[in-house]
């Protein structure tokens, strides 16, 4: 436990950090110590509005965003008691823009019709992920291969509308597609820090429900837990941290995949910690951007560097799986 916790805080920490040095690079290149100076006196004057205008809402939107999918990546494997359940791979990410090209592209409500389309997509795919996976109870490992069939589907439906929308139209869509903090601004931020905390207290009231499941169904009921309560609690709570980032960014693949493995082994908790995850998301999150915005040419969506890390990932759990067995 205080190993843990002390990891957290390292984790923490160290996504600070990673933040504030992000925050000096671009066109106009400043040392830590003009960031720090211009974030806390506002009398520096151009530095403090390059930093806290111009940079610092992109930057703390990727801190949450990494946070949010951390979060709801523990929530679903620890739900499915498999590395791979993930909200990305079981369709809830894809589900959220199905959702936002509905509204984008059939409705024609844009980039603001998005938001409130991708939410809705994102519970519409969990209701219908779990009634399909639901026989006397919802077992992990049906959940993850209906998931993964809602997936393929609803990836379909996705590249069906792109391709029947208009030219413009499309284009925007995709680009947003590919995951992008490009046009977050403060408001962004702000929505993202309450969604993370809202979701976070509503999660601690529920927290305990989820370490019984962990156990198994047959435990938690001698436990006292009403199972099935509490699992459709803990999917709404996690389709609500993937929908609320996927509304505001775009899909960003594979962070929610990530980060609760990583979080897990490094700090060598017995289960998948929940603020462990939200660190280690936020932190590869805020590096992601920084590597996709400064050392890349001509800059690439977010959405791209995190594909290859996850690639990455998913190439080293194979094989971490393989030395086991």
């Amino acid at each position: 436990m205080l190993r843990t916790r002390l990891t957290t805080a390292l984790l923490l920490t160290v996504a600070l950090l990673a933040a504030i040095v992000t925050l000096g690079f671009g066109d106009y290149p400043m040392s830590v110590s003009q960031v720090v100076r211009a974030l806390v006196d506002p009398s520096t004057g151009f530095d403090h509005t390059v930093v806290v205008e111009w940079r610092l809402p992109r930057v703390v939107s990727a801190l949450l965003v990494g946070a949010c999918l951390g979060v709801s990546g523990a929530i679903f494997q620890s739900l499915t008691a498999n590395p791979l359940g993930s909200p990305d791979v079981i369709g809830f990410s894809t589900g959220a823009y199905t959702g936002a090209l509905i509204a984008m592209t059939v409705l024609g409500l844009g980039l603001g019709g998005a938001t409130v389309g991708a939410i809705v997509g994102g519970l519409g795919t969990a209701a219908i992920v779990y009634v399909l996976a639901f026989r006397q109870g919802v077992l992990g490992f049906r959940l993850v291969v209906v998931g993964v069939g809602v997936t393929a589907m609803m990836s379909a439906l996705n590249t069906w509308l792109l391709m029947r929308a208009q030219l413009e139209v499309a284009l925007g869509a995709a680009i947003w597609g590919a995951g992008s903090f490009s046009l977050t601004n403060a408001t962004d931020a702000w929505v993202l820090g309450g969604t993370l905390l809202l979701a976070t207290a509503t999660l601690r009231a529920v927290a305990p429900s989820l370490r019984q499941l962990e156990l198994g169904d047959d435990t938690s009921r001698a436990h006292g837990v009403r199972v099935e309560p509490a699992r459709l609690a803990l999917l709404v709570i996690g389709v609500v941290l993937v929908a609320v980032p996927t509304a505001l960014v775009g899909p960003i693949a594979f962070i929610a995949l990530a980060a609760p493995q990583v979080a897990a082994r490094i700090t060598r908790s017995a289960g998948l910690p929940l603020i462990a995850s939200a660190a280690v998301g936020a932190l590869v999150l805020v590096l992601a951007d920084g590597v996709a915005q400064h050392a890349l040419p001509g800059g690439v969506p977010v959405g791209t560097v995190t594909v290859v890390i996850g690639g990455c990932y998913l190439v080293w759990l194979l094989a971490a799986e393989t030395r086991r067995r």
